[in-house]
């Protein structure tokens, strides 16, 4: 075979493959799969630089290397039957819970402002029962979303009118979710929150003048946020690179770069990292992105990007080929909480945002946040599962597998026999 021939073959079979996956992308099940694996590549993911990041740490807190570990693995198994759960009801089961998810996240909130209620640098948005502490306004994000899906879905006809828009779902509902978590103090909880709304509302096809509109009050609040607490002005200074104080508030973003920098193109390798030996604080929460890229280099920190692309990418898909609005409206608003989530974790990591305090969906280290959003997927897995086609095929895959199985043991039989 002469090379030219080899090359037309080649180039001949090129465009055979990307029709073969182009079949694959147009499965009714693919919106399923790709959910499903990314959800589990990015625990796994996570799972492992959560190892890696707080051994140290672990070690001086408990005199064992894996206590943090194994801690997060038990929320991993517990998002997984929460994902699992999710996944079961129906989109019917999810439109009837919108609004009691919201509640009871609300309920939860106010709780922080009871005896139950504990500070974590200088927020006081986690609740204390007994040895397991919970952050409420995690619950508030899916309640936020599923209302938004179910109310704005009812008033479809009439979202042009601002009226509709503003009650009940901005004002009570959104006001005095969000309110709960601005008294609390948490501004990164509060600006994902924000974007999450803003997501709703902009599937929903609210008009974009309205947006500008919301804006101006949400950005003054954001403001207003900042100049009256000394820690996040600091921050915010520390980010103008008006303070560059590497034993002050500046330490954790200036460390958060040297294990970047250290980490180069490849990485020192897993395990390897130095930042983890207590320079730098919060490694395995809301800085293992920077772990990532000390361990793992470039590679692993594009790795990491392109999961949650694809992610998201996937959630698109799932909005353009559904015909239900309330599915379209609420996927929206998932997609666009744990992509902003990401951005600002990520962005804080790498200086080009202020450091506000948000961990990094699936991966960082953290009971809440993890289980809360394998729950909200799991919640993504039910609205492809009701995709056109996508039901069917799999409950048509486990027939084809006992057929298998049945062939595979009649042969066993067989042969036993004679």
């Amino acid at each position: 075979m002469t090379s030219a021939t080899a090359t037309e073959r080649g180039s001949a079979g090129a465009p055979a493959r990307v029709r073969a996956w182009a079949r694959r992308l147009d499965s009714p099940v693919a919106s399923y799969y790709l959910i499903l694996s990314l959800t589990a590549a990015l625990v796994a993911f996570g799972l492992i630089m959560v190892l890696s990041a707080s051994a140290i740490v672990s070690l001086d807190r408990t005199s064992s290397a894996y206590t943090i570990f194994t801690t997060q693995a038990v929320y991993a198994g517990i998002g997984a039957v929460a994902l699992l759960i999710a996944s079961r009801v129906r989109v019917a089961g999810w439109k009837r819970l919108a609004l009691p998810v919201l509640f009871a996240g609300i309920a939860l909130q106010l709780l922080v402002f009871s005896p139950l209620g504990s500070d974590f640098q200088g927020n006081r948005n986690w609740v204390a029962l007994g040895p397991v502490t919970i952050q409420p306004s995690e619950t508030i994000k899916v309640g936020l979303v599923l209302a938004g899906g179910a109310i704005l879905a009812k008033k479809r006809r009439h979202l042009r009118s601002f009226g509709h828009v503003l009650v009940p779902y901005l004002v009570p509902l959104v006001a005095f979710a969000v309110g709960s978590v601005i008294l609390g103090g948490d501004l990164g909880t509060v600006i994902v929150l924000g974007a999450t709304v803003a997501g709703v509302l902009f599937a929903a096809g609210i008009p974009l003048r309205w947006f500008a509109i919301a804006g101006i009050p949400f950005v003054g609040m954001a403001v207003a946020f900042v100049i009256t607490s000394p820690n996040r002005l600091g921050r915010f200074d520390v980010w103008l690179g008006r303070d560059v104080d590497p034993f002050g508030a500046a330490r954790q973003p200036i460390h958060g770069r040297y294990a970047l920098a250290d980490g180069g193109l490849l990485g020192l390798g897993l395990g390897q990292s130095r930042e983890k030996w207590g320079l730098l604080s919060e490694p395995h929460n809301d800085f293992i992105f920077a772990i990532i890229g000390e361990e793992l280099g470039l590679p692993g920190t594009i790795a990491i990007l392109l999961l949650f692309a694809g992610l998201a990418m996937a959630c698109y898909r799932l909005v353009s080929r559904s015909d239900d609005f309330f599915v379209r409206v609420a996927t929206a608003g998932i997609m666009t909480w744990i992509v902003v989530q990401a951005l600002v974790n990520i962005g804080a990591v790498i200086g080009l945002l202020p450091v506000i305090g948000v961990p990094l969906p699936l991966v960082s280290s953290g009971g809440s946040s993890l289980i809360t959003t394998m729950g909200a997927l799991g919640i993504l897995l039910s609205f492809a599962r009701h995709e056109p086609g996508c039901a069917e095929a799999l409950s048509a895959r486990p027939s084809s597998l006992r057929r298998s199985m049945a062939v595979v043991s009649g042969a066993v039989r067989r042969r036993s026999g004679s």
